[in-house]
């Protein structure tokens, strides 16, 4: 398999990390999704990032579609989250609010650098779908009262949300706080340490000729 793109983009990091924690053999391309625009869309006609390229030479794209398909060739013994059942509906909600924070993490950091005046109004909406987001992560991770998300073992809400918050903190120190998130940051922090997210990460190269 070749997994294209940088690992600063918070979805690109999640399908690297999930498939070194799964053990698959894989080669990394950190395409631009701006300097190789081109070869990509070769790949991929949106151009964008996650793209993951098989054996079969068949492509998939977006972290979601990407890490369901990975899921299923671990098998279920193995995956990060159950096939069916309630624990994977409530997996899949918490790693869509995350998933969510970053998109629009990303659509911030998008919004400086393409505009010389960025949009106040379309600027606040970003921060407040982010924080009230975040609120929500916060709380649901209290009220779990555990280690991770979905108990005392790793599975993609934390992937995901450890993604996000590691980009977020990166592109928007001001706003990814961890005195008021001090649940989630908490969490972040202890999956920085893991072997798996340190072996996948690169710090956010901000300029559109490169990043």
């Amino acid at each position: 398999m070749i997994l294209v793109g940088q690992y600063d983009s918070p979805f690109v990091r999640r399908v690297g990390i999930t498939l070194t924690f799964y053990g698959l053999r894989f080669e990394h391309r950190p395409w631009s999704v701006w300097g190789d625009a081109e070869r990509l869309g070769e790949l991929n006609p949106l151009r964008r990032v996650p793209t993951l390229i098989l054996e079969d030479q068949s492509v998939l794209v977006e972290s979601f579609a990407i890490v369901d398909a990975l899921d299923d060739r671990v098998g279920e013994a193995r995956a990060l989250l159950p096939r069916s059942g309630a624990r994977r509906q409530e997996g899949l909600r918490l790693t869509s609010l995350a998933s969510g924070v970053a998109d629009k993490a990303v659509s911030l950091l998008y919004e400086s650098l393409f505009r010389s005046q960025p949009s106040e109004l379309w600027t606040q909406r970003c921060r407040t779908q982010i924080e009230q987001t975040l609120d929500r992560l916060e709380r649901d991770l209290l009220e779990a009262g555990t280690d991770y998300f979905l108990g005392d073992s790793l599975s993609h809400p934390d992937i995901m949300s450890t993604c996000a918050w590691r980009f977020g903190s990166e592109a928007h120190a001001s706003l990814f706080v961890a005195a008021r998130w001090p649940t989630l940051a908490a969490l972040a922090a202890r999956c920085e340490q893991l072997p798996v997210f340190q072996a996948v990460y690169q710090p956010i190269v901000n300029n559109l000729s490169n990043g």
